[in-house]
């Protein structure tokens, strides 16, 4: 299983299992991974693991985050990352790591209520759908089938988006964020910030996460959406 291990000056304090989806390093104590230091911020990065590969993301801390010495707002982990949280490191480990930068999509927010910025969503879809087309000629994950999601309200109700990278964030921050990621098995749906679970098919998916199954009716931050695989 994945860990990261946690030192400072050479000395290892900890030993973490990514066993969980969602895992948040900072300074509070109600963090997974407790740094008790000033350099470090209230809630500094949030790591997201699906299945064998995990994601690290800059929580907006005051000092960054920084992978192998160069400051990141999202990485794809691969196995002996370094990770610099004020004085602390945290090395990643973990021999089965697969994923890479270029498959952590930049978060495309849909704000409910707000016609602008659900285009300005849409629009960040199709780029980044247009600047993964050579990607996307093969079938995703090697033959499984392309997924893709239909709004199903708001302004832009109607609109499908093609899932095309490895790692898809949806929702509202501080009100509702869930990402999908796209694996060999599948299509998984994994809540990562707010006080409700997305829901699918009328039912809340809880904190595991959740394998999509085509026709899935999913509701997130006030947007109702349709999974199906083409």
């Amino acid at each position: 299983m994945a860990k990261l291990v946690l030192s400072m000056n050479g000395v290892v304090q900890g030993e973490y299992e990514l066993n969980q989806e969602r895992l948040t390093i900072g300074r509070k104590p109600d963090n997974d991974i407790p740094i008790d230091n000033l350099a470090v911020s209230g809630k500094h990065a949030l790591i997201i693991t699906i299945l064998d590969d995990s994601f690290l993301e800059d929580l907006g801390s005051t000092n960054g985050s920084y992978v192998n010495g160069k400051l990141v707002k999202k990485h794809a982990l691969k196995d002996g990352d370094v990770i610099a949280i004020g004085k602390h490191e945290l090395k990643y480990v973990n021999e089965h790591a697969t994923a890479d930068d270029d498959e952590f999509e930049k978060t495309m927010i849909i704000k409910p209520g707000s016609a602008s910025a659900a285009v300005a969503a849409a629009q960040a879809a199709e780029k980044a759908v247009a600047s993964a087309e050579p990607a996307a000629a093969a079938p995703a994950g090697g033959g499984m089938p392309l997924g893709r999601l239909t709004v199903l309200n708001g302004p832009i109700a109607g609109k499908e988006l093609e899932l095309t990278k490895a790692l898809i964030t949806l929702g509202k921050p501080g009100t509702q964020v869930a990402v999908i990621s796209r694996r060999p098995q599948g299509y998984f749906l994994t809540h990562i910030e707010g006080s409700g679970f997305p829901v699918v098919n009328g039912d809340e998916i809880g904190a595991k996460a959740y394998q999509l199954k085509d026709s899935d009716l999913i509701e997130l931050a006030g947007i109702k959406m349709e999974f199906s695989s083409a």
